[in-house]
């Protein structure tokens, strides 16, 4: 067992680190993106960009696995990324997957490979949360505006609709249609003809009819293209001569009306069209005209910004704690009724014995710390459907609601966190908790355990420690006798533990002995 460490209940300070130069990688259906950016009063500049076409979208097998063949390609494409990394500290690159690794069966484990080569964590992030990203990245790549916006952004398997206004989103969507999706579904062999044309629009059209009353009702002031499709389409019209800059109705039409003719997408004959944008034009085009048609979009503008924009600013505001999870952790608390000051007093002395079993851990940027904390805040808002399993409700909350700035692996494991904080933990024997998840788990228990009587009363003299066995608590014999309720229920968590084949060893300790090592502490 690892020697005990008496809590101490107070604050930890820190010199804050500089983070003049952040990462994003995207990893996208249809490429993957690596962008560098260096850090000035706030803004970010760009200083590289990799990309990668690695058609991820396209391995996707009839059962909904990535091929191998495309998984070596996408690792080969992140070993490079990987070298232009090399050296960058943990918290200040952020790698994201979108569509297609939501919907592979078998994305754990190519996330598992990929995270190897890459070096840095990857993230399967939700397509209301792709949306928010995206709007982030395009927000700061345009003029400031007053000017409600409508953001459309046509991407290999999906495609996010998003309305905001300055830099905050107040609607945001994302459809399973893309331009890579698409072209592999109704232009496989690469021929264009009217009725493959008419039909992929269709299907588009069908994709939109359920955001159609909510977009046209919050209405915008002008419309906005990102990323490939778009910025290769408005290429395509000055090119060729149908649109002086951005895309419009007319240029649409006969963009369309060109592809038919010449029955495939050309590089070779058509202006503008680059050989590897090429098969999934038609895809593309067709969403577009949809899009276009059904919201009744005249014009639009084109942005450089993007998903990996957008990522950059978001982990701007992370690394200066501006932090979007903080406010959707806030916002939750809110509309779940938490009842704040004993939320409060559980995250403190559970963050405190998370530092007690990892003393010299660095703080600052330790995203384990950050996790409990959110988990300790949000344990709670089961009880505004039932007290009864409370947690459960609390877990199924955490998993299935949207929460911005979290990732779908963010929220699965915290939903895992709060879920094993109360009750029997041999649920949790096949949830895929890890080697730390276990001292989050342990944290909140104890916290919640020693807590229930949710008063601001004194908190005993508490020692823990931690090693592969198991645990063990230390507190007053004089604290266990005057709480017997507690000491029961610790008891009882000694069974738990066992449970799951760990130990918990729980001892009372003499007014002397506590006297003796508060003096030492």
């Amino acid at each position: 067992m690892r020697p005990f460490v008496t809590l101490l209940l107070g604050c930890y300070g820190a010199r804050m680190p500089r983070h003049e130069t952040l990462a994003a990688v995207d990893l996208g259906s249809n490429s993957f993106h690596l962008e560098i950016g260096r850090v000035v009063d706030r803004q970010i500049y760009p200083l590289d960009a990799v990309r990668e076409v690695v058609r991820l979208g396209g391995g996707l097998t009839a059962d909904k696995r990535i091929d191998r063949a495309t998984q070596a390609v996408a690792l080969d494409a992140l070993r490079k990324f990987a070298e232009r990394l090399r050296g960058f500290p943990r918290q200040d690159v952020r790698a994201v997957g979108t569509n297609a690794l939501r919907v592979a069966k078998n994305s754990s484990q190519f996330l598992r490979e990929s995270r190897a080569v890459l070096g840095f964590p990857i993230e399967v992030i939700s397509g209301r949360e792709e949306a928010r990203l995206i709007y982030l990245g395009v927000a700061h790549a345009l003029p400031v505006s007053a000017a409600r916006r409508l953001v459309v952004d046509i991407g290999g398997g999906s495609t996010e609709f998003i309305i905001g206004t300055g830099l905050e989103p107040q609607l945001t969507e994302s459809l399973y249609m893309g331009c890579l999706s698409y072209s592999l579904q109704y232009f496989a062999d690469g021929r264009i003809d009217k009725g493959r044309m008419k039909a992929a629009e269709l299907a588009a059209r069908q994709e939109l009819a359920g955001i159609l009353q909510a977009y046209r009702a919050a209405g915008w002031q002008e419309a906005v293209g990102s990323s490939g499709t778009a910025r290769s389409i408005e290429n395509i019209l000055r090119e060729n001569g149908l649109a002086a800059e951005g895309l419009t109705r007319e240029g649409l039409e006969r963009l369309r009306s060109l592809l038919i003719k010449h029955e495939r997408a050309d590089a070779d004959r058509i202006a503008g069209l680059r050989a590897n944008r090429a098969p999934v034009l038609p895809g593309g085009v067709a969403i577009m005209n949809a899009v276009f048609d059904e919201l009744g979009i005249e014009a639009m503008k084109v942005s450089d910004g993007a998903l990996r924009h957008g990522v950059l600013y978001d982990l701007l505001g992370r690394v200066e704690h501006r932090d979007m999870r903080e406010v959707t952790v806030a916002q939750f608390m809110r509309r779940y009724h938490v009842e704040l000051p004993h939320a409060e007093r559980v995250r403190s002395l559970a963050l405190n014995i998370y530092d007690a079993l990892m003393p010299g851990a660095e703080r600052e940027d330790d995203a384990d710390r950050q996790l409990l904390g959110w988990g300790a805040r949000l344990a709670d808002i089961g009880l505004s459907i039932e007290h009864a399993q409370y947690h459960k409700h609390s877990a199924y909350i955490l998993s299935n609601a949207d929460m911005p700035g979290f990732s779908k692996m963010e929220q699965t494991r915290l939903a895992r966190i709060v879920l094993a904080h109360r009750g029997k933990l041999r649920k949790m024997q096949d949830a895929g908790l890890e080697g730390v998840d276990w001292k989050l788990v342990f944290a909140l228990r104890i916290a919640a355990l020693i807590l229930r009587r949710r008063t601001d009363a004194r908190l005993p003299f508490l020692r823990v420690a931690a090693d592969a066995g198991g645990f063990a608590i230390d507190l007053p014999q004089s604290w266990l006798d005057e709480n017997p309720l507690s000491a029961a229920a610790l008891d009882s968590e000694t069974d738990h533990w066992r449970s799951v084949g760990m130990k918990l060893t729980v001892s009372g300790l003499s007014d002397r002995k506590v006297s003796v090592l508060q003096q030492v502490r």
